[in-house]
């Protein structure tokens, strides 16, 4: 006999609506509210700003003394951090012991920096050939003759008067500039087929790898002049950007190689298939695909190499953070709070440049994002 199936006689009750999936509500759950251990680390997570962010907002704003103050208003009791000796020493920090009247000479370099260097990182810049020769050829000149003077009727003033944030972005720009394309060479060389050219990459690779960048500082500004002929010198930060950007390639070619390894053979044969030699496979296939994927790598070795410029300090060349610290031997501006609000303010600026970085990083892996496939 067949069996009767079941037929429900009774409606079933409304379940309740799911959770909303997206929202700040959502957010919250799946970030900071998530299991029980994510729930204490975020109340002890709340607690800990509650208490702090007070103190901090007391001494960076609400207890500071705002440029335009007087030194007496910093040495009170209690007194927040003094802005107003950071505005009283601003010209030092930027431009170390550069002649006053001269300060224009590098304003003009600052500002043809920033006039060639935006439209260069901007896309959809027209003129990029142009802005290119400008940039890497004719630039350098210009700004050398205008810094350094000596010629055109402009003052002569020499790299020991250079000092500031002057120096720190002279570093850091000619060893981003220079360390790149010779990073590349190192990285295609470690590659090579041939003997002698893939072991003196090696070499010189893993030489300069093996030792800090302050041991290079050292023998650039005080061994190396003890080998040149007598009567010779070489200027100090001179030194210090060729040993910067020798010490800089080594890193970036570990990067651009990496890179390298990521792009399948099959590349390799398609620009061979065409009829292209090996520069025009590495210049047109291969090396912008492994440079795309190694971007973050290297605007990583970029900050750093940004941070380090911090070590020339210790061979006598007044960057940024080194005319913070002589400042600090400044009587006419001692107080309590001059030492910790000089290295605040060098944390700003070093924060600033660094998030810029990072963030152009990531504009250009969005931009030059080719994957298909689904992000998580």
């Amino acid at each position: 006999m067949r069996e009767t199936p079941y037929v429900r006689t009774e409606m079933v009750e409304a379940l309740p609506p799911p959770r909303r999936s997206s929202g700040p509500g959502a957010w919250l759950r799946k970030n900071l509210f998530a299991t029980p251990t994510d729930t204490l680390l975020t109340l002890l997570g709340v607690a800990f700003l509650a208490w702090a962010l007070p103190h901090v907002y007391g001494f960076v704003l609400g207890d500071a003394v705002p440029p335009g103050g007087t030194v007496e208003q910093c040495r009170v009791l209690n007194a927040g951090a003094c802005w107003a000796y950071i505005d009283a020493r601003m010209s030092f920090f930027v431009y170390g012991f550069y002649p006053a009247e001269e300060y224009w000479r590098p304003n003009a370099v600052f500002l043809l920096t920033a006039a060639l260097l935006i439209p260069l990182l901007w896309p959809k810049a027209p003129f990029k050939r142009l802005n290119a020769v400008l940039f890497f050829v004719v630039f350098p000149v210009v700004s050398y003759i205008l810094l350094a003077g000596g010629s055109f009727g402009l003052r002569p003033v020499p790299t020991e008067q250079w000092g500031g944030l002057l120096v720190t972005l002279i570093i850091s720009l000619v060893g981003i500039i220079c360390s790149v394309p010779l990073g590349i060479l190192l990285a295609l060389g470690r590659q090579s087929k041939m003997p002698v050219i893939k072991t003196l990459s090696v070499i010189y690779i893993e030489s300069w790898r093996a030792v800090p960048l302050i041991t290079v500082l050292f023998m650039a500004s005080i061994m190396l002049p003890l080998f040149m002929p007598q009567g010779t010198t070489v200027d100090k930060l001179l030194r210090a950007l060729v040993g910067v950007t020798l010490f800089e390639a080594a890193y970036l070619a570990e990067v651009v190689r990496g890179g390298l390894q990521a792009i399948g053979r099959g590349q390799y044969e398609a620009g061979a298939s065409l009829g292209l030699n090996y520069w025009q496979r590495m210049a047109f296939i291969v090396l912008p695909q492994a440079i795309k994927h190694v971007i973050p790598g290297i605007v990583n070795s970029f900050i750093a190499l940004f941070k380090d410029t911090s070590l020339v300090s210790i061979v006598g060349i007044f960057d940024l953070l080194n005319t913070i610290q002589a400042a600090t031997s400044d009587i006419n501006w001692s107080s309590p709070t001059q030492a910790v609000t000089g290295y605040l303010f060098a944390a700003a600026v070093y924060w600033v440049f660094c998030f810029g970085m990072s963030r152009y990083s990531l504009h250009m892996e969005r931009r030059l994002d080719t994957d298909h496939r689904r992000k998580p």
